[in-house]
């Protein structure tokens, strides 16, 4: 089924190992996976958060785009890699369910976007983050990812203008990134948030990352009037009542997925 992620299950949790070396470079093949992986965790009834991670025999996380793929392209070419692109990548940041990006090694130029794209992001101390398009002479387009994120838009803009590498640390202190810690760490802290995830009802998480998504560019009382109307459908369910039970009664929801 995929041809660069190793795929592990776990108790709701799946962990999505990518694995193109050396770099972990984006190219067709590795963004058709993107695609079957985003496909794959919508189609399953028992995942309720996927960790994005790297092989450690990558020497990035998301090493950016393949540069093989775009020497030989022309404008033309160039638009028909960002209409394929333009299927898969949107695919991916809609997944239904809560996305952490255990950020284990450099992420550069799309590798950045994406993982702006998660919902929750844990990178390496050692990690670094780039967008180098500038030195290859185009728009770093994805870079409209950091400040969606609410990263500080003049360091967003340094970022794309000087191609330099920026650490995890200061990537968190200008938002980007939610938790560093140490290399060996970056699972670790992946997996206790994503165990605090799986302890929720499904339709509920599904409902939430649908509506986290969707109140983007609303204003404040169109995305309220949106989350009203998904929680109106929620409350028929049995697990929004057991939700209510469970607090009342002082014990842990046992939810039924319905």
């Amino acid at each position: 089924m995929f041809e660069f992620f190793k795929i592990e299950e776990s108790e709701g949790i799946a962990v999505a190992t990518f694995e193109r070396l050396p770099v972990n470079a984006m190219s067709y093949a590795a963004y058709r996976d993107f695609d079957a992986l985003s496909r794959y965790v919508e189609a399953s009834e028992t995942i309720r958060v996927l960790i994005l991670s790297a092989s450690a025999q990558s020497r990035a996380w998301i090493g950016g785009a393949d540069l093989n793929d775009l020497l030989a392209c022309d404008p033309e070419m160039r638009k028909e890699r960002y209409a394929f692109i333009n299927e898969i990548l949107p695919r991916f940041y809609n997944i239904d369910r809560p996305v952490i990006a255990a950020i284990n090694g450099p992420a550069v130029g799309v590798g950045t976007s994406i993982a702006g794209m998660c919902d929750i992001r844990v990178a390496s101390s050692k990690a670094f983050f780039a967008k180098p398009e500038i030195d290859r002479g185009v728009v770093a387009g994805g870079g409209i990812q950091l400040l969606r994120v609410g990263m500080a838009a003049g360091i967003a803009r340094e970022m794309i203008y000087t191609a330099r590498r920026f650490s995890a640390d200061e990537m968190k202190s200008a938002g980007f990134i939610d938790h560093v810690v140490e290399p060996e760490q970056v699972m670790n802290k992946a997996m206790e948030i994503a165990r605090l995830i799986a302890t929720k009802s499904l339709p509920a998480l599904k409902a939430n990352k649908i509506c986290n998504n969707a109140v983007e560019g609303l204003s404040w009382q169109e995305g309220y009037k949106l989350t009203q109307d998904f929680s109106a459908k929620l409350t028929g369910g049995l697990d929004a009542k057991e939700g209510i039970k469970a607090f009342l009664e002082g014990r842990q929801a046992k939810y039924q997925n319905r």
